[in-house]
């Protein structure tokens, strides 16, 4: 019996979370016209990402705490992640946390949910006098500002090149970091991104999808890595 473990990260907004908060946040406080140009402008790389979330952040004037958590109490969580959760941990696997939006809402969502143990990497939220939004990015990469937190960074510096890495993702911030590991679970635009790409996934819907097809790798006697992410892993450290 075979017992194959795995480093697994995961997005959050659209993937954990059955809505993407950061968006339907800045749509529901802010002026929405302007926070989906920005959106379009940064989605066609026409601005970078910190500048894309900083303007958006600017159209929400006075922030409502106590609106927002009953705004949040409307989301709910993917069926399967409190399982897939349990899974990791039965199995071995280490877990963390890949997203683009902002802890003030990420904590909130997980402590909700009984989670708040799970590592994360994310942009940071702060709050003025005013209530005004003040955004931080404390895991830029300077080469690349697709991105506002780089998921790649997180996911070569939390892994090394014997581990089988896993992805599971829905979205444009997922692009990028999808392409880094062996085994990537897309939906929505990642799926048609891998799609269009030709890069090799596992379609899924909730992560119960996911833990099935994982338990089905954890017990392959071979287990091959994606060669296409080994040359990905290798180029960027050939860079320095």
């Amino acid at each position: 019996m075979h017992n194959n473990t795995f480093k697994i990260f995961v997005d959050f907004d659209g993937t954990i979370s059955q809505k993407d908060i950061g968006e339907m946040m800045l749509l529901h406080f802010g002026d929405s016209e302007k926070a989906l140009e920005i959106a379009n402008d940064w989605m066609n790389y026409n601005i970078k990402a910190t500048d894309a979330w900083i303007a958006s952040c600017n159209t929400i004037k006075k922030f409502d705490h106590t609106e927002f958590d009953k705004f949040l109490e409307g989301i709910q969580i993917d069926p399967g992640f409190i399982k897939f959760v349990d899974w990791c941990m039965q199995s071995n696997s280490e877990l963390k946390i890949l997203s683009d939006g902002f802890d003030y809402y990420i904590d909130k969502f997980l402590r909700r949910e009984g989670l708040s143990h799970i590592e994360i990497r994310t942009n940071k939220l702060f709050f003025g006098n005013e209530n005004q939004l003040m955004p931080l990015f404390p895991y830029t990469d300077e080469e690349c500002t697709k991105c506002a937190n780089c998921k790649r960074n997180h996911i070569l510096n939390y892994s090394s090149d014997e581990d089988y890495t896993v992805y599971v993702g829905d979205g444009f911030t997922d692009f990028c970091p999808a392409q880094f590991c062996d085994f990537i679970f897309a939906k929505n635009s990642l799926l048609k991104y891998c799609e269009v790409n030709r890069i090799t996934y596992f379609p899924y819907l909730t992560f119960h999808d996911v833990i099935e097809k994982l338990e089905e790798l954890k017990e392959k006697k071979r287990l091959k890595k994606r060669h296409q992410a080994e040359l990905k892993r290798r180029e960027v450290f050939i860079q320095g």
